[in-house]
């Protein structure tokens, strides 16, 4: 081994790093308190950073067809863009809350009306026992009840029940004051970072090229702007999909004659949002609200619901969604499984375009390794010759 200055500062590196590694793994505890205090005080700018990047893909179609050609106009194009974009939101949000609002008051309305009838068939069928009221009294007087102990725990449950929701009410407002702060905070930072995407992603290349090598900065930015393709297609195709599957909700329950139509194509799309699973939870309150009217219907929806998610699940959605992140039906399946059960929905909407990143890195680095080895195409794209025979 040459002994020269840069051998020993990359020994030096690497025994420091075994070193910091071994006292972080020594340390664990200590370690991962801290990271979690550090994100609590970066919450605001990533869920900044969250908002600025989903609002950043229409906020770009919108750009893109404002005054095309018009340089004089280049200083009010991107501040309009983002006004638009900002009112097409709460449009839709807006359009969804006149959706949904007066469609569930309606079915608490039904639900409030049904109730004295339901109060006289219990009456009746109150009375109907009054003929086995002896035996049951029978029975009461032959068990012995420590009914003073009974009451004593009574009271002392309800005692800490009460305590316990005053002390979490103030721990609730506390909450969501804190939240509330949060959100506002990260819009705000959202704004800024939509409006100077520029200036913020020239000093990020900066950095980059003053803290690495050009080869190692070069790489980077080709993962970051892949990584930027794939969450737009998928935010994209999401969006999409939703779209889809809350309008074939809405057009059969329309041709079935079904109650609240368009109340659940418009909740299925909203939570259509969360991939593959997200419909379900649309199916089940959609149900829930017909039955409300028309319990056989609630049945006959479900039913519809199955078929419907079938050719959802089958067709449209690995289509849609796999092919618009470069990623096989297969594995946008099991991207959602892994998300899902490590990080609940935020996970499933996350996982993704992290897999079709991973997946694209990885198949470019397959592809390499097998051209730096001189392996013939055919040795893996056509099947050996025995499988072909079976």
């Amino acid at each position: 081994m040459d002994w020269n200055r840069q051998t020993v500062k990359n020994l030096l590196l690497v025994v420091c790093g075994g070193v910091a590694f071994y006292c972080a793994l020594q340390n664990l505890g200590a370690v991962l308190a801290a990271l979690g205090a550090l994100l609590r005080v970066l919450w605001p700018f990533l869920l900044g950073g969250a908002i600025a990047f989903i609002l950043g893909v229409p906020m770009r179609a919108v750009e893109r067809h404002l005054f095309p050609g018009e340089r004089r106009l280049n200083r009010v194009r991107r501040p309009l863009a983002l006004v638009l974009t900002l009112a097409a939101v709460v449009g839709v949000l807006t359009l969804a809350s006149a959706v949904i609002g007066p469609g569930v008051g309606e079915a608490v309305m039904s639900l409030a009306r049904q109730i004295p009838a339901a109060v006289e068939r219990l009456q009746v069928q109150l009375s109907e026992l009054e003929a086995y009221l002896p035996l049951l009294e029978e029975w009461a007087a032959s068990l012995e009840i420590d009914w003073k102990g009974l009451t004593e725990r009574a009271v002392g449950l309800v005692q800490a029940w009460g305590t316990g929701l005053l002390s979490s009410g103030g721990g609730l407002i506390g909450g969501l004051v804190s939240g509330v702060s949060t959100f506002v905070i990260g819009f705000i930072f959202s704004i800024y970072i939509l409006l100077q995407k520029e200036s913020l992603s020239r000093q990020g290349r900066q950095v980059l090229y003053g803290l690495l090598p050009v080869p190692a900065a070069d790489r980077c930015l080709e993962v970051l702007r892949l990584a930027n393709r794939t969450f737009s297609s998928f935010l994209s195709g999401q969006c999409l999909e939703a779209a889809i599957l809350g309008t074939m909700f809405a057009v059969a329950m329309t041709l079935f004659r079904m109650p609240y139509a368009l109340l659940v194509g418009v909740l299925i799309a909203l939570t259509a949002l969360i991939p593959i699973v997200g419909a379900f939870i649309g199916c089940v309150v959609g149900a829930l609200l017909i039955a409300v009217i028309a319990p056989w219907k609630a049945l006959v929806f479900v039913i519809l619901f199955l078929v419907l998610q079938q050719v959802e699940g089958n067709l449209i959605y690995p289509h849609v969604v796999g092919s618009s992140v470069g990623l096989p039906s297969i594995w946008v399946l099991a991207a959602v499984t892994l998300g899902g059960k490590l990080m609940g929905v935020a996970g499933m909407l996350l996982f993704i375009p992290l897999c079709s990143v991973a997946y694209a890195l990885f198949r470019d680095f397959i592809k390499g390794r097998l051209r730096a080895r001189n392996v013939p195409v055919k040795k893996w794209r056509d099947p050996p010759p025995d499988a072909r025979r079976k």
